[in-house]
């Protein structure tokens, strides 16, 4: 009987170099000269192909490699130290290639019933900006702005003012002025908050409150939808008893400003002010319980920054938001992301066809 051992391994890695002879020759009846023309895309004498440009673009985005050691890479595998401005050049082009794909992703979520939004602090030129975010199960849009409120989610690069349906977010105000939209708080948010109020600050109220939301949470969406009235009910009193538990804000003898108030004074207020936002997961089979899908695709800037710092430029960021997103999208849909980069140096992707 045979026994078959496989070993799995790569191969020496190398660079392979296409040349493209361009004949010319003169016509003998009219003596003019005649040039062959260079394949789409090869517009100079020497230059990297779309392979390599793909893989740069994937490891400084997706994985999170620095220029540097990009370059170092390259020198380990290949016998090659790629230049690290011909890594940004490739990035650069690759953000030009994406503009079509990201109107197409954009008017994708904007079709959708339920939208995830977010937003999270970024160092550019050693300076605070934020990356937003508005994504869905299938499709993630993300831009750089210098504010995080209402100027930036009104700003033309937003697309929270064209969507209908279901916003879920962390309960920054500034998403409450689209009143158009119906609103859904993430419960994972509110979770982290009562279970920091039960170990730092002991309260039982929050204890209570939590077990309250967690039994609502585990119950089937038909039970709950039958019991509405009821969980309503429910929640305003439990509210309402823990309302006069927290002191009513104060103001500092002598000092000028808002009155002082209480961690839990302000979930208490919050979870009153905001009950429907709160509690739409439990009747809505369209709304989740968490924000979970926007902060994912937050994540991996989070992860950028601790590696690479900051970014060196507002157009460097800029570039990483959009590639970022289509990478997302392509993840999401179950696309081989090298391949998709690769295809868009080529001017298609999954998205345009």
């Amino acid at each position: 009987m045979a026994e078959t051992r496989q070993v799995f391994d790569l191969p020496q890695p190398k660079l392979e170099v296409i040349a493209h002879e361009l004949l010319k020759g003169q016509c003998p009846a009219c003596g003019k000269w005649h040039k062959a023309i260079a394949p789409e895309g090869v517009n100079a004498p020497v230059q990297y192909g779309k392979g390599i440009k793909a893989l740069t673009t994937l490891l400084n985005v997706d994985y999170r490699i620095p220029f540097k050691k990009i370059q170092i890479l390259f020198s380990d595998l290949f016998g090659y130290a790629i230049n690290e401005s011909t890594v940004y050049s490739a990035s650069r082009q690759c953000y030009k290639r994406l503009k079509e794909p990201m109107e197409i992703i954009k008017s994708k979520i904007i079709e959708v019933m339920t939208t995830h939004a977010d937003e999270t602090g970024i160092r550019v030129e050693e300076m605070l900006r934020w990356l937003h975010v508005a994504t869905t199960e299938l499709y993630t849009y993300l831009f750089v702005h210098e504010k995080r409120g209402r100027l930036a989610l009104e700003s033309e690069q937003s697309i929270l003012d064209q969507l209908s349906g279901w916003l879920v977010h962390d309960c920054w105000g500034s998403y409450f002025n689209f009143k158009e939209l119906h609103h859904a708080l993430c419960g994972a948010h509110i979770l982290r908050e009562l279970e920091g109020l039960i170990e730092n600050e002991k309260s039982k109220w929050a204890r209570v409150f939590k077990s309250f939301l967690m039994h609502v949470f585990e119950m089937p969406l038909e039970e709950r939808v039958k019991r509405r009235q009821q969980i309503e009910s429910r929640y305003t009193l439990v509210c309402g008893m823990f309302e006069k538990a927290e002191p009513p804000p104060s103001k500092t003898p002598g000092k000028k400003g808002r009155y002082k108030r209480t961690k839990g004074r302000n979930l208490v207020e919050r979870l009153i002010r905001e009950k429907e936002a709160v509690l739409a997961f439990a009747f809505y089979e369209e709304v989740p319980f968490t924000n979970n899908l926007a902060e994912r695709d937050l994540r991996p800037a989070k992860v950028k920054l601790k590696v690479s710092n900051c970014f060196r430029s507002f157009e460097g960021a800029e570039i990483y938001a959009r590639i970022a997103s289509f990478v997302s999208t392509a993840r999401k849909h179950d696309r081989n992301v090298y391949s998709e980069l690769c295809t868009t140096f080529s001017g298609h992707n999954f998205l345009t066809g």
